[in-house]
């Protein structure tokens, strides 16, 4: 399986319009590859609070629209990150998108855990409520969120719930960059998954971005690491390696606690 991951900047002299067409392109750019991913919030940045409100969409909205036509001229899935959607019945969420090939939505999943404590996106948004897998012919996908990544229950869900790729789309500061590799590796291996992690670069909203997108295999091995700028991680896995990995290193099966006791006769 080949999946290609696009780290980009979020430019402040750049308008979120143009900034879809770039993205589009590069999302065209990569014809041939089973999976693409996108950051997270990469139409405003992840730190613009001010944005939110301004460009929230509504769930088909402009990005919606291009991000479909964009995987179905690349015939890709497409992970196009997320956006600042607007429920016309409630309030701001951060909401990622998930095309298939055809350019059809197979999934939307609103971001569970809100980073911010008392301001920012824990205050202007909602939370999601329900994890979200979707299911490719070679893999099964488990979405997640830049600060989704701080909370291994998430992932062991995921996990219950079919997952053996795991997909974290973020906008990671720069001044916690030793936590973004550690956590994704960390995911990966007690999950026994595949983990591909998309970042964003540069700086926006005055916040330095950690860059380094990073693919991680089900023992923690990195096999692809990107750099601090803008960049395209392209990397091939084989996904049976998931299945192998559990079978030959069962730690799962051994798990104890999080579990339903079992019923008495």
């Amino acid at each position: 399986m080949r999946a290609s991951v696009i780290q980009i900047a979020v430019n402040e002299d750049e308008s979120v319009e143009a900034r879809r067409r770039r993205v589009s392109a590069l999302v065209r750019e990569q014809a041939g590859a089973d999976l693409v991913v996108l950051p997270e919030l990469w139409t405003t940045g992840a730190f613009a609070y001010e944005e939110f409100g301004r460009e929230a969409e509504p769930l088909e909205g402009p990005t919606f629209e291009a991000m479909a036509k964009a995987a179905s001229d690349a015939g890709v899935w497409l992970h196009a990150g997320s956006i600042p959607e607007r429920d016309p019945d409630g309030p701001l969420y951060n909401t990622s998108l998930v095309f298939s090939p055809s350019g059809d939505l197979a999934a939307p999943y609103r971001k569970i855990h809100r980073f911010g404590f008392d301001k920012g996106e824990a205050v202007l948004m909602g939370a999601g409520a329900e994890l979200v897998t979707v299911r490719l012919p070679e893999t099964t996908l488990g979405l997640s969120t830049c600060y989704d990544l701080r909370f291994p229950e998430l992932y062991r869900g995921l996990v219950d719930a079919g997952a053996q790729t795991l997909v974290v789309s973020a906008g990671w500061p720069e001044r916690r960059r030793s936590h973004w590799t550690l956590l994704a590796q960390a995911r990966a291996v007690e999950n026994q998954s595949f983990l591909l992690a998309c970042a964003t670069a540069g700086t926006h909203a005055g916040v330095p971005q950690a860059g380094h997108s990073i693919v991680v295999d089900p023992w923690g091995e990195v096999l692809a690491q990107a750099g601090a700028g803008e960049e395209v991680l392209t990397v091939e896995f084989d996904p049976g390696k998931v299945a192998a990995t559990r079978e030959q290193f069962p730690a799962l099966k051994d798990r104890m606690l999080g579990l339903e006791p079992p019923r008495r006769p």
